[in-house]
């Protein structure tokens, strides 16, 4: 080794074997943590990430909680910075993107469990209540997702109106409505069923189906429709 070469740091061996193990077995031979460390490596590129990625995962509870966390808690776990908190949530939206294109032009019966996904990855770590519509189509295939309002820690309103207005702008014949609970908890309020009960009167009128009403709390996914609320 001449006198202008330095020594790789110890974890660049590491680094490399986690690589490897990946290439060779994929994901599933790596614990959450490790496949973090993968993602943090080329975040943080000059650090050993293995104690941050076991961190992370210990302080929000799992992979997909970190990846859904807000930015700004991310950027307060020390070893992070608000640079590196926004790279993770680019990686975040990105996955995002996938599911939801799994789950864009498909009957919603046949993608039931992706559409759950996709539910829980979008909103399961949001901070303040979010109120969602999926449109669907005639042969009941989603054409479309939009948030409709978000509101603060406990409460989001609501309009009727406004989502059947957007449901016969994009010719929609059925909707799926979709919020959380940022408390975690995922049992409906008695508000949640008295707002899903005013739509579905208003969509009936308009010959447009309500088929679900789904809460997403931190861990589990509620429908009201399974608990014969509607």
């Amino acid at each position: 080794m001449s006198d202008t070469e330095k020594p790789k740091p110890h974890y660049y061996g590491h680094r490399q074997r986690l690589r490897e193990r990946f290439a060779h077995s994929g994901s599933d031979a790596l614990a959450d943590y490790e496949l973090l460390e993968l993602l943090l490596f080329r975040i943080i590129p000059r650090r050993d990430v293995k104690a941050l990625a076991k961190s992370l995962i210990e302080n929000f509870g799992g992979l997909a909680e970190v990846m859904g966390a807000p930015p700004e808690r991310l950027a307060e776990m020390p070893g992070m910075s608000a640079a590196s908190a926004l790279e993770l949530k680019i990686f975040h939206a990105a996955s995002l993107r996938m599911l939801r294109q799994g789950v864009m032009n498909r009957p919603v019966i046949s993608s039931w469990s992706a559409i759950l996904d996709y539910c829980r990855v979008a909103l399961a770590q949001e901070t303040r209540e979010q109120f969602r519509v999926f449109f669907l189509d005639r042969k009941n295939r989603l054409m479309a997702d939009e948030v409709q309002s978000k509101g603060t820690v406990s409460h989001t309103s609501v309009y009727p109106r406004e989502v059947l207005r957007r449901a016969l702008e994009l010719g929609a014949s059925a909707v799926i409505l979709v919020h959380n609970h940022p408390s975690g908890d995922p049992t409906p309020s008695k508000g949640d069923i008295e707002m899903t009960k005013e739509v579905m009167i208003a969509a009936q009128a308009l010959n447009i189906t309500v088929h679900d009403h789904i809460i997403v709390g931190r861990e589990q996914i509620t429908s009201l429709k399974a608990l014969g609320l509607m």
